[in-house]
């Protein structure tokens, strides 16, 4: 077997693709290649080239069907539920309906500190969310859409997503990322996930996720056909990766909120022994952004990632150089297209400490809630320092008579760690 070059030649471009030589095919590659075809050499692979004017073609190379589109994109997505995918790393589970998939954690994939930055995490979370749809054998040509969706111009969105982090993956880890689905409501769906490392079985992450459906035309919330329901029930489990009795309600902010004026200052009370101490923390304004195209997805809407990346930038950054993300979540309203203008807000959930400062009872009230750790002589200071950072945030589009809400936010934030608590 040989590796040449073929060039496909149309009327306003030239295509060139590498193939396999199998001279034992010779005679029928003669009578399959279309005579715009010009060959460098001997050409022996099974091709077939339909004119890409077409909306769709069915090709077969090497034995497999690939689908080429409009714009020359070839997929080789299965119609049959498939039990191994050794190209992803991926396989089914949980008897049958679960997804796990097997990753490294690669160089672009994390931060300064060598370990995956929150956005990869959420991409791989993505990632494997649409390898378990393409495994089932329902994937359509959609975004993650299955046949009975495509037929009824549907399209999954994410109304909710939590996100827990204990530990992040280091540079060169491999990781195992589980994934099923569930029911959420009558027309809902609940997407769960479990990243953990393979080496020591240690739980990195787990998420949790609930997407409902969208008229592709009208960009407006729909009730799940039938025909998708059939679809996708079969592949229900009752499992959850975070147990929530109640979910906590994210408040919305308001750009002239208290704590969002330029000029603001963050005080938080700490107290040495008898002598009480201000830190004086500087506060990022409101910020305004527009959406690029690069930001879009291919349902032609700013993809949830993007959405995480806007509000962090409105973090501190004395908060970002001693923490890191913990947990997160997301409650999403209303897309966001390129043509918007975006505003990010952000505020600590402190309230308490902040009145703190302008009442005394307050500290008092805290040192002795703290009064067990000082006694075992871990200092006020060190109590503090442990407690986890929590921010209210708020992505909004911004109108002449009017601001819409896009997604509210909630960060918890814990001081990082020198090093990982064991090892790969």
């Amino acid at each position: 077997m040989r590796t040449m070059a073929a060039t496909f030649s149309y009327p306003a471009s030239t295509y060139f693709v590498r193939c396999c030589s199998m001279r034992e095919n010779h005679d029928q590659v003669n009578h399959q290649m279309n005579s715009s075809i010009r060959t460098n050499g001997s050409f022996r692979s099974p091709v077939k080239v339909e004119s890409l004017s077409q909306t769709a073609s069915t090709i077969t190379t090497l034995g497999q069907a690939v689908t080429i589109g409009e714009n020359g994109l070839r997929q080789n997505i299965p119609t049959k539920k498939q039990l191994v995918d050794p190209h992803r790393q991926g396989l089914i589970i949980e008897g049958g309906v679960g997804y796990r998939q097997t990753v490294v954690i690669r160089s672009y994939e994390v931060g300064a500190d060598k370990t995956a930055t929150l956005e990869s995490i959420l991409n791989l979370l993505q990632e494997t969310a649409l390898n378990h749809v393409w495994m089932s054998g329902l994937l359509s040509d959609g975004f993650g859409a299955t046949h009975g969706m495509v037929r009824n111009n549907l399209i999954w969105v994410v109304s909710r997503m939590q996100v827990l982090i204990d530990y992040y993956p280091i540079w060169g880890e491999v990781v195992e990322i589980d994934t099923w689905v569930g029911a959420s409501g009558k027309n809902g769906m609940r997407r769960d996930w479990l990243i953990r490392s393979q080496a020591t079985g240690h739980i990195f992450a787990r998420a949790t996720s609930t997407w409902v459906m969208m008229n592709r035309k009208t960009r407006r919330l729909s009730k799940m056909p039938e025909e998708v329901r059939a679809e996708v029930s079969p592949w229900f489990i009752e499992k959850q990766a975070i147990k929530e009795d109640v979910q906590e309600k994210i408040v919305k902010l308001d750009k002239e909120a208290k704590y969002m004026n330029s000029d603001l200052k963050v005080y938080i009370c700490l107290y040495f022994i008898s002598q009480r101490m201000y830190t004086i923390i500087d506060f990022v304004p409101l910020s305004t952004l527009q959406p690029k195209r690069s930001d879009l997805d291919m349902n032609q809407h700013v993809n949830n990632v993007k959405y995480v990346r806007w509000m962090l930038e409105t973090i501190p950054d004395q908060i970002l150089e001693e923490h890191q993300l913990s947990g997160i979540t997301l409650e999403y309203r209303r897309e966001c297209g390129s043509s918007d203008i975006v505003q990010s807000l952000c505020e600590p959930e402190e309230d308490e400490i902040l009145h703190g400062v302008v009442e005394p009872d307050y500290c008092t009230n805290l040192l002795n809630g703290l009064s067990s750790d000082i006694i075992n002589g871990s200092g006020v200071l060190t109590c503090l320092e442990k407690r986890p950072l929590r921010y209210t945030h708020l992505l909004q589009t911004k109108g002449e008579k009017q601001n819409d809400e896009i997604v509210r936010g909630r960060t918890t934030w814990k001081r990082k760690i020198s090093t990982m608590p064991f090892s790969t």
